[in-house]
């Protein structure tokens, strides 16, 4: 009986060693990598997996378009076979969001591929818009001041009524959904600096952030903007059907879809190539993607495929992702990059 027992106790001794194992090495299962995230980077990712498939011998990697948001709870849910093992962001990792991903013992490395602008676009068809950021907040935020610096609920119904010069067209902007990161984006660079060009506003920035942050970021929920879901493609379509509507995405898509869209001048700058790198364009912001650091040695290829994407025939200046839309960082910049993404160096916030 005791012998019997102690056999017993081996043997759950060895099935719980086994499961511990197994934890430990958690993506080994599986030989493709899975990448999810940001919509805006779905194309330069989809890019550099594709032409990783077809030079080395690993399998192409299967790209998912989540949304910044989406990505990053999926990532950050723990390390396992059933989870990424990179995530694409349009904005840097939340704070939040780094937090859970170390309390379910995760490690990052974080990757910043080069930079991208925000456009509003409407169809070659109609005029091109001609906005400063003060009228991109008066046409979609939920409140702004009244005629006595008081908040009230948003009154504008058409472009020219916030000003003349502008179209006497029903204001109907097509955008991104709260997962977005270009929606982070967007309304942390546009929308924010239209508010502080109000006195009032800029009064209680300083007095109380985040009430400011909530005047500053919260939308119109009247029908003005329309959350037109994470696909892109699906936006310029809608754009092309009805030349009164104006889109929000990544200048990427704009750059792919010059035939059919134009990008508004914001503040006096031109949404180009030139104008985003050099910095003159007021609403850009950089593109990241996140390494699960316990999938590294597991899922086959991963180092691979992240030198791939940071090799300069990747995102270097005369690279296939510059075809793509990516605005590249400078070189020196680059070298950095490439450095601390080889060797795998962790994200600490």
């Amino acid at each position: 009986m005791i012998k019997q027992s102690l056999a017993m106790a081996v043997v759950a001794g060895a099935t719980l060693a086994s499961v511990t194992m197994a934890a430990a090495i958690p993506a080994q299962a599986r030989e493709q990598i899975r990448i999810v995230g940001s919509s805006t980077v779905f194309p330069f990712s989809t890019a550099v997996a594709e032409n990783f498939g077809k030079t080395t011998n690993f399998k192409t990697p299967v790209v998912e378009s989540t949304g910044t948001g989406g990505g990053m709870k999926l990532f950050c849910a723990g390390a396992g076979e059933d989870t990424p093992d990179i995530t694409n962001a349009s904005r840097r990792i939340k704070k939040s969001e780094y937090e859970t991903c170390t309390k379910n013992g995760i490690e990052i490395t974080e990757v910043k591929i080069g930079f991208d602008g925000i456009v509003l676009a409407n169809a070659k068809s109609a005029k091109r818009l001609t906005l400063s950021k003060q009228e991109i907040y008066l046409a979609l935020a939920k409140q702004v001041p009244g005629p006595d610096g008081k908040l009230i609920d948003n009154p504008y119904h058409t472009w020219n009524q916030i000003n003349p010069a502008l179209p006497a067209t029903k204001i109907e902007v097509l955008g991104p959904p709260p997962t977005s990161g270009t929606r982070d984006a967007f309304v942390e660079l546009a929308m924010e600096g239209g508010a502080r060009t109000f006195d009032t506003l800029k009064a209680l920035k300083k007095e109380n952030k985040k009430a400011f942050k909530a005047v500053a970021h919260t939308l119109r929920e009247d029908g003005a903007y329309i959350e037109a879901g994470e696909n892109d493609n699906l936006i310029v379509q809608k754009l092309e059907a009805n030349p009164k509507a104006v889109g929000i995405f990544g200048f990427s898509f704009l750059d792919q879809n010059a035939d059919k869209l134009q990008g508004a001048i914001v503040d006096g700058i031109e949404p180009t190539f030139e104008k985003i790198a050099g910095g003159d364009y007021g609403v850009s912001r950089s593109l990241y993607f996140y390494v699960k650091q316990q999938h590294v040695d597991q899922v086959p290829g991963i180092k691979e495929f992240v030198a791939e994407f940071t090799n300069d025939r990747a995102w270097g200046e005369d690279g296939y992702l510059v075809d793509k839309g990516l605005i590249p960082l400078p070189a020196a910049d680059r070298k950095a990059m490439r450095d601390a993404a080889n060797g795998m160096a962790s994200l600490s916030m």
